[in-house]
This record gives C-alpha cells, structure tokens and sequence, in this order.
C-alpha cells in the first residue's frame, strides 16, 4: 500500500460515514423547505383575491389559533414519537393516547372559542355567517390540524422519514391547490367563502392520513396517565412561545392599518418558515438524541455539539438568503405589500439565536428532561410576552423587533447554562 492510499481511504470512509445523514438531511430539508414554498404561495394567492382588509382578518385568525393548536393534545405527539422511537411496540397505546386527548382537548377549545371570539372578530355582519366561519376556522386550525400533524410524530417515531418528509409536502400541496382552486379558479374573495375551501382540504388531507396510519397498527385507547405531565411539560412551552410571537401581531391590528399588518404577518411567516431547515435537523436528531441518552444525558454532548455547529451554519446561511430574497416579494405578493421588505430583512437573523437555543433544548427533551426544558423556554415566553407587547404598544414597530431580538438571545443564553449543568451532573453521577 502507497503512502497516498491511506489518506484517500480514511476520506473515502468518511464520507461513506456521513453521507446517509447527509442524504437524510437533506432529504427532510427538502421536504420542509418544499413545504414553506407552498405554503407561501398559499399565501401569496390569499393576500392577492382576499386583499389587505380580509387577509389581515385571516392573519388575525391564524395569529389566535397558531397559539391554541398546541394546546390541543396537551403535548401527546412527542410522548408518542420518544416511546415510540425507543419501543415501537408501544405505538397501538401511544396511537389510542394521542386521539383521547385531542379528542377531549380539541372539543373544550372550540366550544370556549366559539364563545369568546365573536365578542373579538367579526368575518361577516350576518350573524349565521359568522359563527358558521367561525367554528370551521376553528375546526380546521386546531383539532384537524392537530390530526394531521400527528402523522408526521408517528412515521419519525418508526424512523420513517421518507413517509414523514412525504407527509409535509402533500399536506403544503393541498393547501395550495385549495388555494388556486378556491380563488383562480372559483372566485373566491372572502374570508367567509376560504373557510369552506380550507374545512374540506383539511377533511381530506386528515381521511387519507388515518388509512395511511392504520397500516402500522390500529389504536388501543387507553391512557398513559405517566405522559400527561411530561406532556404538558412539552407542551407548555410551544404555548408559551406562541403567545409570545402572536401577540405582536395582535397588537399591531389593533394600532397599524390591515395592509401594514398583512405585509408584517407575511413577513413573520416567512422568517417562521426559514427555522424550518434548523427544525429539519432536530427532527432527524431526536430519535438518536432519545438513544444516546436513554443512560445518561451526558452521552449526547457529542453529538449535542456537532449538532450545534451545524445549525449554526445552516442558520446563517439561511437568513442571509432570506435577507437577499426579500426584495423581490412584492413581486409575488402583490405591491400593497411594500412594507413587507423592511420587515423581513430586519427580522431574519432572528433565525441565528433560534438556531442557538434548539439544540440545547431538544437534548432535554429527548432525555427527559422537561422540566428544564419547560422552565428556560416557558420563563422566557411568559416574561418575554408583556415585553414584547408594551414595546409594540410602545414604538410599533421598532419596539417590536428589539424585544424579538433581546427574548431570544436570553434564551440561548440559559438554555446553554442549564445544558452544560445538567451534563456535568451526569458525568459526576456516572463516576
């Protein structure tokens, strides 16, 4: 053997090492960035025939459910995808668990939602219309939703990222051909008349989804009475946050014109949409995250750090794409959305931090450890929530975007301060 063989095959090795998880990864980035390309241009279709006053109308509803779909199942999908993903025995229980709980929870949202909002929006000065718009929307957004959802938990937990990646896109894809059928070809212009359009594409998509799932096993309903608390947990924080980054947009319906807050509600979708290649790493992560650390969460720093570093190129090199990109959305979304520009350009490095923090708490969560994880981010979330709305009451939108910026860097900041503990606490135990 050469001299030069060796070097060669050490790389050759290398990338016979890392090119399945390169080929994964970029398997379930394409299938989320596939995913936010149809769903802007889901968008894109709504803000064009609905136009600004009705669009910020849509923004405003999807604002308020975005924050109550994930108190709808009371956090079930991520016990079902970490017991799953450890035993998938168990999937038949975990499957029984998930439809319990977004049975009960999505029945008591609805019913408190159709009580509440009428006295906050109104879709039509009829009063039938209206609540008739209103339980479909509220349907739709949180107990269909929240079904359909949990396709994608369930083919992760078996390892399945082809089935999950495929899952995403034809969900995204069938909001878009919804879209172009209910408005380009139909007509459709009103709020009152997508409600229907988007009801019966979410009836489909959740149909064709449940004679997918009963192929791995039909559900045994029963309670895991031991996964309610880390549930809630899990949950918790994904509530948290969701009020935290729906209420500025609340806010601003309140003191900014319908157009302004369509140009920033498409603006913040975006940037949502762009923590989709951080969130496509996690997702292929956190079953091996649940392995490593089933004896100790201090066997998942070394993955936990080369996780790190990835997520922090991704991010970078995202928003700069997103920086870039931005001028050129007006183009698409019509120009009453002009603002959208200044929006999104200053709100897009926001991804870097979020990239920051992720990490470090999807190691928690898949050791266990949710109470760390709902402490950091829910302590963040509920200070960071009045924060953020006095600043956006204060100077909107300035005060918007230095509050953004200022939660999620104190979030990164003690997400990494309680990993790195909890980490030298397994080493010491272990000794």
């Amino acid at each position: 053997m050469s001299e030069t063989e060796l070097p060669d095959n050490r790389m050759s090795a290398r990338i016979r090492r890392y090119l399945p998880s390169l080929l994964s990864y970029m398997a379930s980035s394409g299938s989320l960035i596939m995913a936010s390309v149809a769903q802007l241009a889901t968008f894109a279709i709504l803000a064009r025939f609905l136009g600004a006053a009705e669009f910020g109308m849509f923004i405003t509803i999807m604002a308020i459910t975005s924050i109550v779909v994930h108190i709808c199942g009371i956090g079930s999908a991520e016990s079902l995808l970490r017991r799953v993903a450890q035993n998938k025995k168990i999937y038949p229980v975990m499957l029984g668990h998930n439809l319990i709980l977004i049975g009960i929870s999505g029945a008591l949202l609805v019913a408190a939602g159709m009580l509440i909002l009428p006295y906050w929006i109104e879709f039509s000065p009829d009063p039938v219309t209206n609540t008739i718009s209103l339980f479909l929307y509220l349907v739709t957004n949180i107990v269909l939703l929240r079904m359909i959802l949990l396709a994608e938990a369930v083919y992760i937990g078996h390892s399945n990222f082809k089935a999950a990646n495929l899952s995403v896109v034809g969900f995204a894809l069938a909001r878009t051909l919804a879209a172009v059928l209910a408005c380009v070809v139909f007509g459709v212009s009103t709020i009152n008349g997508w409600a229907w359009w988007q009801f019966a594409c979410h009836v489909l998509v959740a149909g064709i989804y449940w004679l997918f799932l009963m192929r791995l096993g039909k559900p045994i309903f029963h309670i895991m009475r031991e996964e309610i608390k880390l549930g809630i947990f899990f949950a918790t924080p994904f509530i948290f946050r969701a009020i935290r980054q729906n209420i500025d947009l609340l806010l601003l319906g309140l003191l900014l014109s319908p157009a302004v807050i369509g140009s920033y509600g498409v603006a913040r979708r975006i940037v949502d949409s762009s923590y989709l290649n951080i969130d496509a790493m996690s997702r292929l992560l956190y079953p091996r995250f649940a392995k490593m650390s089933a004896n100790g969460i201090d066997k998942a720093w070394p993955l936990a750090q080369k996780a790190t570093l990835m997520a922090l190129g991704i991010s970078v090199f995202t928003a700069t794409f997103v920086y870039f990109l931005a001028p050129y959305l007006p183009l698409i979304f019509g120009q009453e959305y002009q603002s959208m520009v200044y929006f999104t350009q200053v709100l897009c490095w926001v991804i870097i931090f979020y990239a920051l923090w992720s990490v470090s708490v999807e190691v928690m969560g898949s050791a266990g450890e949710h109470g760390y994880r709902a402490a950091i981010l829910n302590t963040g979330n509920i200070i960071g929530a009045p924060i953020l709305a006095f600043a956006t009451w204060l100077m909107p939108p300035t005060g918007t975007f230095i509050s953004i910026y200022l939660i999620e860097i104190s979030i990164a900041i003690c997400a990494w301060l309680v990993l790195l503990r909890l980490m030298r606490r397994a080493k010491q135990s272990s000794v």
